[in-house]
């Protein structure tokens, strides 16, 4: 398929640029997989398209507040350091603001953070670098100065209020730089109408990375390559869906980083089934070929041309999801990480 393929019109004016207050306010455009049938309904009356038995797939990543400023030594030049991923203790890779002007061993003194000096470390791919920190305990750092890495869409600079915000409910274990979206509309009473309708939540971990933003620059898909992340299923979670299956339960994933995981996992020798399992991932779900665990998919809606909105097309074809996402334009829903969010069933 084609990267034109998957093109679409999207006024600028409807990119939320900040979350609702009552997250389960959101507006969620359902769609039918087979027939494209769509219909607007609010996230308020989500549990109502649960059935007894299913499984809802939870990604439980945590995103860090992992952008730190500070000022070269001894030029004072100023320094904008995201970090991605803790290699060893104390050293992340990190991208890094200016990356040309920094060299190994140069140093950074780090704004909040009296007396403590970053290191500038090896060139890695991708654009990022090794920086080492004086500590190990660098979540902690982070924790006192880090402020989160909202995404580039979101034209404005990270509060105070978005490190509450651009997090789900039942985030656990940090490491990721971006949220998984669809988790955000999430409120306690959602969650408790869903288990009261009969259903439960199996939870996984996928490290949401920067590369979820990395545009596809070749018109022929299949040559994209895709970006890497690391996940998790446990023997727990991987129990939990695949009994969902064996009584006859749908398993809907929260998200499209919860489909990659359970798609990674997808056992080969019984379908529909899961494997536990961790490691990394580049898996690149897109059309023809459907998803072959994940009967749902809640998520919020995505960029023209992005590797997310060609996931999404791979649950029913991407003519219908195109239709739908034009009348989601518009009715004139909120789009992105803070936007309203689409149910495929």
């Amino acid at each position: 398929m084609l990267l034109s393929d998957f093109q679409f019109e999207l006024p600028t004016d409807l990119i939320a640029q900040h979350p609702l207050a009552d997250r389960a306010a959101a507006r969620m455009l359902v769609m039918n997989r087979a027939t494209g049938a769509c219909e607007l309904r609010s996230f308020h009356v989500f549990p109502e398209f649960v059935r007894p038995g299913d499984c809802l797939v939870l990604n439980d990543t945590k995103v860090i507040p992992a952008r730190l400023l500070g000022h070269r030594a001894p030029s004072g030049g100023r320094v904008e350091l995201l970090l991605i991923e803790e290699r060893t203790p104390g050293i992340w890779a990190a991208m890094i603001r200016p990356g040309r002007r920094l060299h190994p061993g140069d140093e950074v003194l780090l704004d909040g953070l009296p007396g403590v000096t970053a290191v500038i470390g090896e060139k890695l791919p991708d654009g990022l670098a090794e920086v080492r920190f004086p500590t190990p305990d660098v979540l902690g750092l982070l924790d006192r100065a880090g402020s989160i890495p909202l995404p580039p869409y979101i034209e404005r600079e990270a509060d105070d209020a978005d490190r509450a915000d651009y997090q789900t409910i039942y985030a656990a274990r940090p490491g990721a730089v971006a949220a998984p979206t669809a988790g955000l509309h999430f409120t306690p009473g959602v969650m408790a109408a869903v288990e009261a309708r009969g259903a439960e939540f199996a939870r996984v971990t996928l490290h949401v990375g920067p590369g979820t933003f990395r545009p596809v620059k070749v018109e022929r898909i299949e040559e994209h390559v895709m970006h890497d992340e690391a996940y998790e299923l446990s023997e727990d979670a991987a129990a939990r869906i695949n009994a969902a299956k064996a009584r006859g339960g749908r398993v809907l994933a929260v998200g499209t980083t919860s489909v990659r995981v359970l798609e990674t996992c997808a056992d080969p020798d019984q379908p529909g089934r899961v494997r536990a399992g961790c490691g990394r991932t580049r898996i690149f779900l897109r059309p023809p070929h459907g998803p072959q665990v994940t009967d749902a998919l809640l998520t919020n809606f995505h960029l023209p041309g992005s590797t997310l909105l060609m996931l999404v097309s791979s649950f029913s074809s991407t003519d219908r999801v195109l239709t739908a996402y034009r009348l989601a334009v518009q009715n004139r829903l909120r789009f992105f990480s803070y936007g309203d969010c689409m149910l495929l069933v």
